[in-house]
């Protein structure tokens, strides 16, 4: 889903397990070497090693170590978590004795990144498009080549948003500021009447008619594949206006038809390559009355109408000819020291365990569940704060993590700019948070909750830099926990399909 702005875990070097004895040691006993190693010595972006530590000395030494990393995380047991990178990078990994603080011993770690190949497309986390008239904050964006099928009449169209919390590539025209400049045929509904689509966001919504293109995005391509075409109200001529419907569906605060400008939209268009091969799937084939998504538009005007899986809006990662299971987002990690940047590039890997730069490693799976069996609990994982449990979910299209409010957290909302109360300005940062996260199931909770550990950050002071990229920005959303691309900096974080066959089993789920 989209918002404007952007958190992450507090990430960067861990320090832990204080054994006993103190600095220096004392006249019997002393500590004089430690020797490091990890095994393996080379593994890839986001994986994990274990490294020894041996230490020598004399006497009833300790042979308790702290271990630090320049770079991923080590745990306490001197577990490291590879960052992840986009070209081969050496870690540096260090053990020092808890007796002796002066005596310490090294090794390097090699991480290698994946290879490029046709299921890579380059992201990149930078300022957005031109005449954005703002600096876009913590937005993936990606270029998409569109074509008129079966033509080599094509454009490239970049600083396309992507979003795993939506299905299906929408494009904004030149007339209202995008790039899309190709006339695309229109998509008919059984009547013979255009199809055009209201589609819902968590700050607004966009409307516009279903046209069909040839796409590619890095090396995969589907052609003939429905794609939304992003329009303003009113509407330029020959396209139709927005019904009531639709526009009474914009959320309390929401920006309205955020089709109007790319400043409204703050992208070219969007990708959205998340948990459901087709954008409504089964609600919209057979529900009865249909639902307020897809709509019949004679002359007369636009009315809701059910249409066939087929006609809906893809995942275009679904029609993929292969790595067509899911998706693999890979962003480095940012500055532990003041965790931003700017014009953060990164990878969007199309299919999960289907190439050699794809698999999950050391990923733990979330299953979440599948919206086939109307679970009203579709896409949530299970996060627990403070004892409390709450829905929550993966969504790289939001640029922040938003979670709860302040009733509940304790943590103020910011004043003094405007859409201040979407964020989070504590008084005395960084906050530092402790969540677990669980996958679920029709039937309740599957595997163990595993902890997630995160920092906010005053709002107000990270957008008062020229940053593009923040991994400490966050803000409120009462019941829920939206884990935003600020959550991407430094992991692997993997989505799969719906029915997708996976290597541990089939989709939806999440993984990181």
């Amino acid at each position: 889903m989209i918002r404007r702005f952007g958190l992450l875990l507090a990430l960067g070097s861990i320090i832990g397990l204080a054994a006993c004895g103190g600095s220096g040691g004392s006249s019997s006993s002393s500590v004089t070497s430690v020797t490091v190693s990890c095994s393996p010595s080379t593994i890839s972006s986001g994986a994990s090693t274990q490294c020894t530590a041996v230490v020598g000395g004399t006497g009833s030494f300790s042979t308790g170590v702290t271990w630090t990393a320049s770079a991923g995380t080590i745990s306490p047991g001197g577990l490291l978590t590879a960052p992840t990178v986009t070209s081969n990078t050496s870690v540096t990994v260090t053990a020092t004795s808890t007796q002796n603080t002066s005596v310490a011993g090294t090794t390097t770690v090699t991480v290698t990144a994946p290879s490029a190949g046709s299921n890579v497309a380059p992201i990149v986390v930078d300022a957005g498009p031109p005449g954005l008239g703002y600096t876009s904050t913590n937005v993936a964006f990606v270029t998409v080549t569109v074509c008129v099928p079966g033509t080599s009449n094509c454009q490239n169209i970049d600083h396309v948003m992507v979003d795993t919390g939506s299905s299906g590539l929408r494009l904004l025209p030149t007339s209202t500021g995008g790039e899309l400049s190709l006339t695309l045929p229109g998509e008919n509904d059984s009547s013979g009447n255009q199809l055009a689509e209201c589609l819902v966001f968590l700050d607004g919504y966009i409307w516009g008619p279903i046209q069909t293109a040839d796409i590619t995005v890095g090396g995969e391509s589907a052609k003939g594949v429905n794609v939304q075409l992003i329009i303003p109200s009113p509407p330029p001529s020959g396209l139709p206006v927005v019904p009531a419907s639709c526009s009474n569906q914009n959320p309390s605060g929401g920006n309205g038809n955020e089709g109007n400008s790319i400043s409204d939209f703050g992208a070219n268009g969007i990708i959205g390559v998340g948990l459901l091969p087709q954008d409504c799937g089964p609600a919209c084939t057979s529900n009865s009355p249909p639902p307020d998504v897809y709509y019949d538009c004679p002359s007369s005007g636009c009315n809701p109408t059910l249409v066939s899986a087929a006609q809906q809006v893809p995942n275009p990662v679904s029609l993929f000819a292969t790595d067509n299971n899911g998706v693999l987002i890979q962003l480095p990690s940012l500055s532990s020291s003041d965790n931003e940047g700017v014009n953060i590039a990164g990878s969007l890997i199309f299919g999960i365990g289907t190439e050699s730069n794809n698999g999950l490693g050391s990923a733990t799976v979330y299953q979440v569940p599948d919206i086939f069996t109307g679970n009203m609990n579709f896409g949530d994982m299970i996060t627990t704060f403070s004892g409390q449990q709450y829905p929550g979910f993966v969504d790289s299209g939001s640029n922040g993590l938003f979670f709860l409010d302040t009733s509940v957290t304790g943590i103020p909302v910011c004043t003094g700019f405007t859409g201040a109360s979407d964020w989070y300005c504590p008084t005395n940062p960084p906050v530092n948070e402790t969540v677990t996260n669980q996958g679920q199931s029709d039937s309740g909770p599957v595997g163990n909750p595993v902890q997630a550990n995160f920092s906010i950050e005053n709002a107000s002071t990270l957008f008062n830099t020229s940053n593009t990229a923040f991994s400490t920005l966050g803000g409120p959303q009462t019941g829920n926990f939206d884990f935003g691309l600020a959550f991407f900096y430094g992991k692997n974080m993997f989505t799969a399909i719906e029915g997708a066959t996976t290597p541990i089993g089939s989709g939806p789920y999440y993984a990181f």
